[in-house]
């Protein structure tokens, strides 16, 4: 008997016995669970009957008010989410009710009155708690305060009732910041829980129902959270959509604002808020503050591009009537009346022309005028003969002009960098360029300078060319003058942003290059891994010369012979430019066993070896890679067409900006000081430039109103924002809740087609049985 029950005795009855222990009860996940009588009390409270659970606790004087079921869920809790104020003030009036997280749950259902009465209930037990999270609650983390999840929500009246207990939000700080308390947390907080919180408390911050309670500009915090938000989707790669997902709600919260906007003249008081802006230099400062942050639906909105073109075109209405033929045939036309806007601005600085001139319109035709005939001159200058250049700077007349009008470029620049910053002057891709052309002009002016001391002090005036140095002084100058007139010209490509159908084509290119510069590192690893490989894998045979039986001569290539060959090689191969024979080996004649006679001897391993790596080469550069950038540059192409009008608007509006900001006279007569552009400088260094003295930086010839003035008209501004800003708020939220009823009203709609869709289905099946 003892065998036959032992393990390993494979018998019936040891099998049965296996079986009976699987069946046996094992320990599992403990969760509560309700006993009858507490079932019997959870169906009273849903059903709302305040007499039956009055008459049931009665009878159970020892009753466990606050028993839960396997989720967590309380007597209370039913009574709230089933929106029932009369219960749940019965049970509130219980002794020892535990309100848990009622208060939360009444929040998300937005319940004031249930609300109300939770809060007082708590506030008698502990006042300090409703400030507070819920630790164990299953539905909300334990940082979650009823104010940050009524602003989540976006609940109005909740937020605001909340803010009236004293509930408030502490705002994130950005993950960027390294300040003493982000150090310490970073040290000893959890991180997943830090990361949570962070996003939460945006979510709440950034909602539009706790900005419009939080600050009396939305707008403005609109854009700066926007800004920060973008920041964090970059630094947080985790929650990278989430942050994403919140800076484009936040964005069209902006958006949808301006919208609510009917007339220019509350659209300008929102455009002329100077708040957010360190410089006080622009007519219209909160554009300038969207262009910063880069808020191109706000930007590109009817009602901001209806300001921005009125500011643009001044009292030139007839402008937008031209044809195109006369539209670009005006700054060839403009070219003749520069001297007399140069002398009208100098003299008659208040006189209606003047001003008609200073408008920005007009400011950007005089100086693409005077543009013009800077690039004529250049090309004159770069195609002067050089075959009897002697080794002496240039004299053909043209020289001084150059300098002149290099000279006032570069004070037009200088200009620039002081009036916006250098931080926002260097933001431009464009003023970049200005600097590097004006730089190479200047290099080209101090070597001709070089090159006439040298010619003075060495007397080799007339030295044939052939016999200079590489690195003579005018070589050197005629190569900067060259790179600079080729940058001189690429500027007209920034003109191309005015016109539909360039402008986008321009915003592509710019988008293009950047792509390509991300690909630069990817094909700058792989030629450099092939290099390294193949730097000098073919040097012995550089130079060898091979003799056929037809006397035909083969020379090896000089492919890989050493780093900069076979670097070259590789560059080329790129845009297949390559010679087909670079991979070849070319071994020399050997001598024979006669001496007529030769041998051709073949490594036929070393060049199997530099065909593979040579192909392979190709075909991840040019058919993967190449392919690849293509692609990208196809997709980069279509998210621009995609997104025309907005690219296109945000494009010109920044070229707008910049002519606002541009002295009415261009160059060189910007050299000239004027009354208004001496008196405009002086107020700039002083620091005493203010928000009504911005049409003098738009023009050097026109004279400010009275700071006195200026300083009512702010006034005015301060006083007039609060109030239009309390009625666009107003009108937002009455259309946000109209779209909410029409699609609630949509959604009953669709529930009752279900519905009856449902019956008549029903009556077809009895009548078919």
């Amino acid at each position: 008997m003892d065998n036959q029950n032992a393990p390993g005795n494979l018998s019936v009855p040891y099998k049965k016995l296996s079986d009976e222990a699987a069946l046996l009860p094992r320990p599992s996940i403990l969760l509560p669970h309700l006993q009858e009588s507490e079932k019997k009390f959870f169906e009273l409270v849903a059903s709302g009957d305040v007499l039956a659970v009055q008459e049931y606790l009665a009878k159970n004087p020892n009753f466990n008010i606050n028993c839960v079921n396997f989720q967590g869920v309380s007597a209370l809790l039913i009574a709230v989410q089933n929106h029932m104020e009369t219960m749940v003030e019965y049970l509130l009036s219980q002794p020892g009710i535990d309100i848990g997280d009622c208060i939360l749950h009444a929040v998300k259902d937005n319940q004031r009155k249930i609300l109300e009465a939770l809060l007082q209930k708590i506030s008698e037990i502990a006042p300090s708690l409703e400030f507070v999270g819920v630790t164990h609650s299953t539905d909300f983390p334990d940082y979650v305060t009823p104010l940050i999840l009524a602003a989540q929500c976006g609940h109005y009246e909740i937020i605001e009732l909340l803010i009236q207990r004293g509930h408030t939000i502490s705002k994130p700080h950005p993950p960027s910041c390294r300040c003493a308390d982000c150090r310490v947390h970073l040290e000893r907080d959890d991180l997943l829980h830090a990361e949570s919180l962070r996003l939460n408390l945006y979510r709440a911050v950034s909602n539009p129902a706790y900005i419009c309670h939080s600050t009396h500009d939305p707008i403005l915090v609109a854009f700066q959270l926007g800004n920060e938000l973008k920041e964090c989707s970059s630094i947080v790669p985790e929650f990278r959509v989430a942050y994403a997902e919140l800076s484009v709600e936040i964005s069209n919260f902006a958006v949808d604002l301006i919208a609510c906007c009917r007339s220019t003249s509350e659209m300008e008081l929102i455009l002329k808020q100077s708040a957010g802006m360190s410089s006080r230099i622009y007519s219209l400062p909160r554009l300038a503050l969207a262009m910063d942050y880069k808020q191109k639906t706000f930007v590109a909105h009817p009602n901001t591009q209806q300001i921005v073109e009125a500011t643009w075109n001044g009292d030139w209405h007839e402008y937008k009537l031209k044809s195109h033929f006369v539209l670009y045939l005006l700054p060839v036309i403009r070219i003749c009346a520069l001297p007399i806007v140069a002398l009208m601005c100098l003299a008659m600085p208040n006189h209606s022309l003047t001003k008609h001139w200073s408008i920005p319109l007009n400011k950007m035709i005089s100086h693409i005028a005077a543009y013009l005939v800077f690039l004529v001159i250049i090309f004159l200058e770069s195609n002067m003969d050089k075959a009897g250049q002697k080794r002496q700077p240039p004299n053909s007349g043209l020289e001084i002009v150059i300098m002149v009008f290099v000279a006032g470029n570069i004070w037009s620049n200088f200009r620039m960098l002081l009036l916006i910053g250098p931080k926002t002057y260097f933001k431009k891709l464009w003023n970049w360029h200005a600097v590097i052309n004006n730089a190479l002009f200047l290099l080209t002016f101090l070597f001709w300078m070089a090159s006439y001391f040298d010619a003075i002090n060495n007397d080799q005036v007339d030295l044939e060319r052939k016999y200079w140095h590489h690195l003579d002084p005018l070589l050197i100058a005629e190569g900067t003058f060259a790179v600079a007139v080729i940058m001189a010209f690429f500027k007209l490509l920034f003109f191309c942003k005015l016109n539909y159908y360039l402008g986008p084509l321009q915003i592509s290119l710019g988008k293009m290059c950047a792509d390509m510069a991300k690909y630069f590192t990817i094909f700058t690893i792989i030629i450099i891994s092939f290099s390294a490989g193949l730097c000098r894998f073919y040097q012995y045979y550089d130079g060898m010369v091979q003799i056929d039986e037809n006397e035909m001569k083969t020379q090896q290539v000089s492919s890989f012979v050493d780093l900069s060959s076979t670097l070259k090689t590789f560059f080329w191969a790129i845009l297949c430019m390559a010679p087909l024979e670079s991979a070849n080996v070319i071994i020399e004649n050997l001598p024979g066993e006669t001496p007529k006679t030769t041998i051709i001897n073949k490594h036929t391993f070393t060049e199997a070896v530099g065909y593979i790596c040579f192909a392979l080469f190709e075909v991840l550069i040019v058919i993967m890679i190449l392919n690849m950038l293509i692609a990208t540059m196809s997709s980069t192409f279509q998210r621009v067409l995609d997104n025309l009008d907005v690219e296109w608007t945000f494009g010109k509006t920044d070229f707008y900006i910049e002519y606002m900001l541009q002295t009415t006279t261009p160059s060189p007569f910007n050299l000239i000081p004027t009354p208004a552009g001496v008196t405009m400088f002086m107020e700039m260094m002083n620091g005493t430039r203010t928000a009504g003295n911005t049409e003098m930086a738009g023009g050097c010839c026109q004279r400010s109103p009275a700071g006195k003035k200026n300083a009512m008209n702010r006034q005015d501004n301060e006083m007039e924002y609060p109030a239009l800003m309390s009625l666009l708020v107003q009108r937002y939220f009455r259309e946000k809740d109209e779209a909410n009823q029409a699609a609630s009203e949509m959604d009953l709609l669709r529930q009752e087609i279900h519905e009856l869709k449902a019956l008549l289905n029903d009556i077809i099946a009895e009548k078919e049985d």
